[in-house]
C-alpha cells in the first residue's frame, strides 16, 4: 500500500483521480460534473455485510437519481471479483447493481480518501464521502467493518445537504422527523440586535416560530 496522504476536509474540492470501474475508466469528480455523487466504500467481495448494503443502495438507487445524484462502491478488491460478486448478487438475489464499482487493489485511492485504518487491517472500512454538483466535499462517515450502514441515513444526508443550499436553512437532527420541531427547518441565528428584532416580529405575526430569538425555525411549504 501506499504511504498515506493528507484526508481531504469539509468543504474542500474532491481530489482529482482516475480510476477502473465495473464500468470502464472514470474521472473524478469531472466525469460527475453537474452532478452529486456517492462515493462509499467497502471492506472486500463476497463478504455477507457488504453484500447487503450493496442490495440496498441498488434499490435505492432510483430514489438518488431523483436528487441528481450517482453512487459509486469502491474495494482493494480487482475489477474481476467486483464484476463476478455483482453477477452473483443479481442471480442471488434479484437485484441488479446499477453503479459502478472501483477496483482499487493498490489502495491509492483508499489512501488518498483515508479509507485504510491501520487498526482494522489492509481492507478498507465502511468509508461514504458526499460530493456535490460542484465537486466539494460535502459530508464524510465512517464505520467499521463489522457494522452496515444505513443506506436510508445516506439518502437523508444528501436531501439534507440539497435543502440547506436551496433555501438558506439548517435541518434539525433526523430531519424531517425531529421530535421537537418536526419537518420544520432552522433559520440561521440572528447576528445582530436590529435582526433580533426583526426575528421576533415575524414570530408574533405567525410568520415564523422562535423558541428564541437564536432558535427559530419555519415551514418550507
Amino acid at each position: 500500500m501506499e504511504k498515506q496522504n493528507k484526508l481531504p476536509l469539509l468543504g474542500d474540492a474532491f481530489p482529482e483521480m482516475e480510476v477502473n470501474t465495473t464500468h470502464g475508466v472514470k474521472k473524478l469528480p469531472e466525469d460527475y460534473k453537474g452532478k452529486w455523487f456517492v462515493l462509499f466504500s467497502h471492506p472486500g467481495d463476497f463478504t455477507p455485510v457488504c453484500t447487503t448494503e450493496f442490495v440496498s443502495f441498488a434499490k435505492k438507487a432510483d430514489e438518488f437519481k431523483k436528487l441528481n445524484t450517482e453512487l459509486i462502491g469502491l474495494s482493494v478488491d480487482q475489477v474481476f471479483s467486483h464484476i463476478k460478486w455483482v453477477q452473483w448478487i443479481n442471480e442471488k438475489t434479484d437485484v441488479k447493481v446499477p453503479f459502478p464499482v472501483i477496483a482499487d487493489e493498490l489502495g491509492r485511492v483508499s489512501n488518498k480518501l483515508g479509507m485504510l485504518h491501520e487498526s482494522k487491517g489492509t481492507n478498507t472500512v465502511r468509508a461514504v464521502f458526499i460530493v456535490d454538483d460542484k465537486g466539494i466535499l460535502r459530508l464524510m462517515m465512517y464505520y467499521p467493518q463489522e457494522i452496515g450502514r444505513s443506506v436510508d441515513e445516506v439518502l437523508r444526508a444528501v436531501k439534507a445537504l440539497q435543502t440547506s443550499d436551496n433555501n438558506g436553512v439548517a435541518v434539525p437532527e433526523n430531519w424531517p422527523n425531529n421530535p421537537l420541531i418536526g419537518e420544520k427547518v432552522i433559520i440561521p441565528p440572528a447576528g445582530t440586535e436590529e435582526l433580533v428584532e426583526e426575528r421576533l416580529k415575524k414570530a408574533e405575526s405567525g410568520e415564523i416560530e422562535c423558541l428564541d430569538w437564536w432558535f427559530c425555525y419555519k415551514d418550507l411549504k
